[in-house]
Order: C-alpha cells, then structure tokens, then sequence
C-alpha cells in the first residue's frame, strides 16, 4: 500500500472547497478569514498549501485580523512561503477594508467632543506598530481646519515638540487644537511624560491663546480622553 499523503494541494481538493472556486460559487461570505488571505497569497509550497500557510499565519496572530492589520512587510515576510510580494498583497488588502470603513464612517467636520475628535483622528493613528503625534487643528465654533503629523518614533514613544505644534497651529491661525498620540501596545493607560507634555503645552497655549481642548490616546480599538478624564 502507497504511504498514506498528509498533504494535499489545493488543486486536489474537491472544487466547491477551493477558496477561489468557492468564492465564486458560494459569494465573499461563505470564504473563512484564512481562505481569503489564501486567495490574495495565490500559492502556497510543496509542503504547505497556501490556505494552511494562511491559517498558520492567522494563529501566530491569535486569529485576530486587527493585530495581523499592525504588522510591517518585513515582519510578515518572515514566515515561510511568505515573500515581499505576497506580504505586500497582504497588507494592501487589510488597508482597503480600513479605508472603507472609514468611508461608510466619515470624519466630523464638527468636533462636538472626545468621540468626533476619535472618529477624526482614528485611521491616522489605529494599527501602527509605532507611536505618532499628530494634532487637530479647530477654527471657530470648532470646525476642523486640518490634521497634522507632528512627529514619528519608535515603539515606546515619540518627541512632540511644542514649539513645532503651535508653529503649524498659526500658520493655520487656529483657534485651538486637539492632541492626539496612538500606544502601539494597546494599552490606554497615559504615561507620566504624556501628562507632563500635556500641561507643558496647555501652559504654552494659554500664552498664545490658543485653547489645547484634549488629548486623545488611540489603542487597538479605542481611545482615552484626557478631556474627559480630567487629565487637563
């Protein structure tokens, strides 16, 4: 008797379980996050097919697409079977679903409170693997003037410097501003240097005028306001 085969090739397999056969047969729906991911990796290898290089990929992220959605080309191109290419199909389709929900969701052009400033601010700063400072900047009656990036750092942190925050704030003679920084760790939690640089610069807004009205801190899903923390 021939050695029984423990792995099969996706052309093997009965046509209705193909992921792109059954995409077709079946619509979008019916395709498991590992079946799509397969279909954008196209092949798998000798030893692997690419829909079980997909779910060894989901697993490694504990099946969670929004923690898959953080990861850089280099670090996915590490797995086997995985290169820059199919790294780069990858993260390109994760980025097109975030941008449609931003769609369906559109950005306030009031900001009414901590929540619109969140809804704003959010796909700048949700699923990056480094931290950025960006800030918010309001005309009268609190309508968004523009959204700036002020700095880019490493995993732990990054300079904001409030001399270049309320430099970019006159130019665009705003009334006042929004702070905002992401936590790649996830955690919401601010850090003692984010309370200090944030009454460092509330106390430099008061001199210029120009009113800091939150800080936000964006986390995996979600957001702290130091607003309403009464954190200012």
């Amino acid at each position: 008797m021939e050695a029984y085969e423990t792995k099969i090739s996706i052309k093997a397999w009965a046509e209705e379980d193909r992921p792109r056969e059954k995409l077709n047969a079946q619509g979008r729906r019916a395709l498991s996050d590992a079946e799509l991911i397969a279909i954008l990796i196209g092949s798998g290898s000798r030893n692997e097919s690419a829909v079980e290089l997909s779910k060894r990929i989901l697993h490694h992220y504990d099946n969670d697409l929004n923690k898959l959605g953080m990861v850089s080309v280099a670090e996915l191109s590490k797995f086997k079977g995985i290169g820059e290419a199919k790294a780069i199909s990858i993260i390109a389709a994760l980025e097109l679903g975030r941008r449609r929900d931003e769609t369906e969701t559109k950005a306030p052009e009031i900001i009414q409170g901590s929540r619109s400033a969140y809804q704003c601010l959010r796909r700048h700063l949700m699923d990056l693997n480094h931290e950025e400072f960006w800030i918010l900047l309001l005309g009268r009656n609190c309508k968004v003037l523009s959204k700036e990036l002020i700095s880019k750092g490493g995993l732990s942190g990054t300079v904001a410097d409030p001399k270049i925050i309320f430099h970019v704030a006159l130019q665009h003679q705003a009334s006042s501003i929004i702070l905002a920084h992401n936590h790649p760790s996830g955690n919401l939690k601010p850090s003692q240097q984010d309370i200090d640089l944030t009454k460092k610069i509330c106390n430099a807004g008061r001199i210029l005028d120009i009113g800091v009205l939150d800080h936000i801190i964006i986390a995996g899903q979600g957001y702290l306001s130091f607003g309403d923390e009464g954190l200012l």
